[in-house]
């Protein structure tokens, strides 16, 4: 009983953190405020750049909406950097007003497109790199906003990247999820002084240091470069900016084997990246609140493992109840007690526009999810083999 107590009792300060983490950053993602941005008479030279790997069904239309930013036409491009394309799409995509770099790897990683593209496009001339993925849809103004914060001295920005599509079950909790991490790991950072994390898309840097990055030999056969780059720039010390209203539209998984897939490239990065926070060139940094933070992110559990486990808690609550037990520690009481308090943390960070039929009746899907959030956990070692590449399906 005494091992019992003591593995409960750790458990009990790994998620009582986590939770008590997860609640500040809600309350400050939900009251706090950001910064907002529109115009700026001085307008950057921005490259819009879109890796696009077997995306045949949806990259001629992001090609042909990133054209239609109200930011002057003339001070910024879009480049496409096609990978595994079809001959009749890369045809069509070279007769619109955009630069076409095609690439060819034998393992294809989104890393290596960009570096690539970077060797490709003239050096010292744009003053700004914005990345998209190839079903990305930016709002007309977003470059107008990039623009600003980028005149206001900020070297990295990430953008409100929202849901394209709620047509299935399985979208509308995508959609959810990546609302939640808006409020509590974009917003709520910012809004409590601390750097918003990166998504992987929809986000925008000073040229020359994105291209440095991705020059980095330990970002080319890495899968989850977004993660990389967010190390690099903790080494940086550089806070990332996030602007609330600048909306980058993103396709939302649609089916459950989709989602395995999605969440075993996130599982395989998270936990190869979290590996990295132990090594010499990140321990110097250790007493840092950036490398505090980050850190901490890293070893928070998914959403969906974080429900199974409190599954799990609260029927050993309701052993103690009826038999005494004692099983958890510190009792279940406090167990309960967290419990509550994460409730509460995903109503603060759940937008109201979610309070609907549809997602109540969505949410009657999250027990197939949290299978194929355990289907793909024993799967991450099939991240290390190369991009786990995860199809654009929705069409307008």
């Amino acid at each position: 009983m005494q091992v019992v107590h003591i593995l409960s009792f750790i458990v009990f300060m790994y998620v009582g953190l986590s939770v008590i983490y997860l609640f500040f950053f809600a309350i400050a993602g939900r009251f706090g405020k950001v910064k907002k941005y529109s115009i700026d008479e001085k307008k950057a030279l921005i490259a819009v750049l879109i890796p696009s790997y077997k995306d045949d069904s949806v990259i001629l239309d992001t090609a042909l909406q990133a054209l239609q930013q109200s930011y002057p036409s003339e001070r910024y491009s879009v480049t496409v950097i096609a990978d595994g394309l079809q001959p009749e799409t890369i045809r069509e995509l070279k007769s619109l007003p955009i630069k076409v770099v095609e690439v060819s790897f034998d393992v294809s990683m989104k890393a290596k497109s960009l570096n690539t593209a970077f060797s490709q496009l003239p050096s010292g001339f744009y003053d700004i790199a914005l990345i998209l993925d190839s079903d990305n849809i930016m709002n007309p103004d977003c470059l107008e906003k990039v623009n600003h914060a980028f005149q206001q001295g900020w070297q990295v920005i990430q953008c409100h990247r929202t849901a394209k599509n709620k047509n299935t079950a399985v979208a509308i909790l995508d959609a959810l999820s990546e609302e939640v991490n808006n409020t509590i790991f974009r917003r709520g950072h910012r809004a409590a002084g601390f750097s918003c994390t990166l998504i992987g898309s929809g986000m925008a840097f000073k040229y020359e240091l994105l291209k440095d990055i991705f020059a980095l030999p330990e970002i080319q056969n890495n899968p989850g470069e977004d993660r990389e780059v967010d190390i690099q720039l903790v080494k940086k010390n550089i806070v990332v900016e996030y602007i609330d209203d600048a909306y980058v539209f993103d396709e939302k998984v649609q089916r459950k084997e989709v989602f395995e897939k999605q969440r075993t490239r996130w599982l395989g990065t998270q936990v190869e990246q979290a590996s990295r926070f132990f090594r010499r060139d990140m321990l110097s940094l250790f007493w840092k609140k950036t490398y505090i933070n980050k850190c901490v992110q890293n070893f928070l559990l998914p959403r969906l493992l974080f429900v199974l486990l409190f599954f799990f808690i609260l029927i050993a609550c309701v052993v103690d109840i009826i038999t005494g037990y004692g099983l958890l520690m510190p009792s279940w009481h406090w167990w309960v007690a967290l419990f509550l308090i994460y409730v509460v943390t995903m109503l603060l960070a759940v937008p109201s526009s979610f309070y609907n039929r549809k997602t109540g009746k969505a949410i009657l899907q999250v027990p197939v999810l949290i299978i194929s959030m355990i289907k793909a956990l024993l799967k991450i070692g099939q991240n290390k083999k190369g991009f786990l590449h995860t199809p654009k399906e929705f069409s307008k």
